[in-house]
């Protein structure tokens, strides 16, 4: 079965194999995404890996992806994953949507928003 693209970045995401993130991204990328406490926006694929190394740091280890949803809407696709991370501070899990279009085989638009680190007792 093929994995779709959304997938595909997901499980890159979760695995933190930013050399896949990178294969997977259009070199010409419009990224917008939306954390607790900051929007990024990037326009080429290092820029989102940078992103991904910020919200999942050398300290988080993701040690399960505990859903993992996707679908489509009009010409986008939608994908919803949720991780389960330990660091310093605990056991937490972090959610995060996308949506994303192709673009000659790549991710060339994608939207995130994540739901932050939320603890778990």
């Amino acid at each position: 079965m093929t994995q779709t693209l959304g997938q595909q970045f997901a499980l890159a995401v979760a695995a933190k194999d930013h050399e896949k993130v990178r294969e997977l991204l259009h070199p010409e990328l419009d990224f917008r995404a939306m954390t607790p406490n900051r929007i990024w926006e990037a326009a080429d694929p290092e820029d989102v890996v940078g992103a991904l190394k910020t919200w999942f740091d050398d300290g988080d280890e993701i040690g399960a992806m505990e859903a993992l949803d996707t679908g489509s809407f009009a010409d986008r696709e939608r994908v919803g994953y949720r991780f389960r991370v330990r660091n310093a501070d605990g056991d937490h899990l972090v959610e995060q949507q996308a949506y994303l279009s192709p673009r000659d085989g790549r991710i060339g638009w994608l939207r995130i928003m994540c739901s932050g680190y939320r603890p778990i007792e």
